[in-house]
């Protein structure tokens, strides 16, 4: 097992989550909520986006499990209070697309360095690295079950009797998310969609 490679990826992993719930933050800040700014979450610093079991110990447990193969985890979901959004119905959709979009613009730029600079075989495997799980990041969470952020953008799509019904799934959602991955979701949408936007960025 490489413990060098479990750093670097656990180490790209929490650059691409500080991004993501950043932009969470950023965006609902921008539009009328200030829940993030004043829970200490509207910021780029790692350690107010940790959360010990989905931070640490589930990219730890997928690392060793798929020995080295795969790893991924989840920050703490930055607070966000839907009723101080100017609107909220439309503004939630913004809030949920954020991260992800964060994510896929992050991996472009990434792309861009990777495509016109002459990089060095090391920093290039980073940065190759970082796109992808900018690009995992970003299509994952784009999967619409609570507390993912499809569930805020498909809760802002539907009235509001089935945007309810959506949000009880929330104390369920990463058990019924487990169950999805345990039955191949990743084998079947995630990572076709990974590979699509890859192959756009960076060709492979």
């Amino acid at each position: 097992m490489n413990i060098i490679g479990l750093l670097i990826s656990f180490g790209l992993l929490i650059i691409a989550m500080t991004t993501h719930e950043f932009s969470h933050g950023w965006v609902a800040n921008k539009l009328g909520d200030s829940t993030a700014k004043y829970s200490g979450r509207l910021t780029l610093n790692p350690m107010a986006h940790i959360d010990l079991f989905w931070t640490i110990i589930l990219p730890f447990f997928l690392f060793i499990t798929t020995q080295g193969q795969f790893v991924f985890g989840a920050a703490k979901p930055v607070p966000i209070n839907y009723w101080a959004l100017r609107n909220p119905k439309r503004d939630i959709i913004w809030v949920g697309l954020s991260g992800p979009l964060a994510n896929f613009i992050f991996a472009f730029v990434l792309s861009l360095f990777l495509r016109f600079l002459p990089l060095p075989d090391f920093l290039y495997f980073i940065l190759q690295n970082l796109v992808y799980i900018n690009i995992i990041l970003g299509v994952f969470n784009l999967v619409p079950i609570p507390p993912l952020d499809g569930s805020r953008i498909l809760s802002g799509l539907l009235p509001d009797r089935l945007a309810f019904r959506l949000s009880q799934l929330e104390p369920y959602g990463f058990i019924i998310v487990i169950l999805l991955i345990w039955m191949g979701l990743f084998d079947f949408l995630i990572w076709p969609m990974v590979k699509f936007i890859s192959a756009l960025l960076i060709g492979h």
